[in-house]
């Protein structure tokens, strides 16, 4: 292989990647991981399957989104480099790419456990966010509510995966914190990106609320986030002191870590620090159950 082919084939793998929005596409799987460990209470070799079908799931329906928004990242200033609106990807490769992830996915979430559980659960979550959240977003400002059900689906998948029921109230306590997480975690983003959406034709809060009204809407959704972390356990995921400690301690950290949103003065700095924060408490959370219950809810 010539030194030509190569860099040409290194160059489109990193615009596959790119195109999956790799890191979030991680925290999917990460979400996928806690389910399984929660509802097994081990790291076994089966967690490996749905976990990588739900991380090629997340990148092919990220792949898509890309695809489906390719003109409208053309007109906002954070998006305008990507893949397809910088011209280094024609839309039909990503299309290709996209529906390449979306099978590669769904076929290794069929072959592993409870593989007709966890698929149906995959390709929901694809559709709802490419069917539904997807055009959603050009209608509605509050999008994201609806739109964050994607965030409660994967660790939905790895419970399934562990052998767990789907209507036990651990995972739907469990579902419902990522749900609500999800609500927050974007609004932070407005802050920064907001005049961004509204260019593209985006009909962004930004538009109706001023920022300190924002931001006090901001505040109050990561409380409830809090609320629901902490809620977890009552539903008897674990009676671990050391857990509550730890749960606690996070939730402390983060609403003292986010106070700017309620009382301070707003700026770049505060905005930053507070996304920043609650992506932080989300992985804190995350260990903090895995290790409870890799670990035993005796101590």
């Amino acid at each position: 292989m010539s030194t030509t082919v190569a860099a040409k084939k290194e160059s489109r793998v990193k615009l596959i990647v790119e195109l999956s929005k790799i890191r979030i596409s991680q925290l999917v799987a990460m979400s996928t991981v806690v389910g399984y460990i929660m509802a097994t209470g081990s790291f076994g070799l089966d967690m490996i399957l749905p976990v990588l079908g739900t991380f090629l799931l997340s990148c092919g329906s990220a792949a898509l989104n890309q695809y489906q928004e390719r003109h409208l990242d053309a007109q906002m200033e954070r998006t305008r480099m990507r893949p397809i609106p910088s011209g280094r990807m024609s839309s039909a490769e990503a299309l290709t790419a996209s529906l390449g992830l979306l099978v590669a996915g769904s076929a290794v979430l069929l072959f592993g456990p409870y593989g007709l559980i966890t698929l149906s659960l995959g390709l929901f979550n694809v559709m709802w966010y490419n069917g539904i959240y997807t055009p959603l977003k050009r209608y509605t400002p509050r999008a994201v509510i609806p739109g964050s059900l994607t965030g409660a689906i994967p660790p939905a998948i790895g419970w399934a995966a562990g052998g767990g029921s789907l209507l036990d109230p651990v995972l739907l306590a469990l579902a419902m914190f990522f749900f609500i997480w999800q609500i927050p975690h974007f609004w932070l983003l407005l802050f920064t990106y907001g005049k961004d959406y509204e260019r593209a034709g985006f009909p962004a809060l930004t538009s109706f609320l001023t920022d300190r009204q924002l931001a006090r809407s901001t505040y109050y959704w990561t409380i409830l986030t809090v609320v629901s972390c902490l809620l977890i356990p009552v539903f008897g995921s674990s009676s671990s002191i050391l857990l509550y400690m730890s749960l606690i301690a996070a939730a402390g950290w983060l609403l003292w870590n986010s106070r700017h949103l309620l009382t301070g003065a707003l700026n770049d700095f505060s905005f930053r620090g507070a996304f920043m924060g609650i992506n932080i408490y989300m992985l804190l959370v995350m260990l903090a159950f895995s290790l409870n219950s890799l670990l035993g809810s005796g101590i």
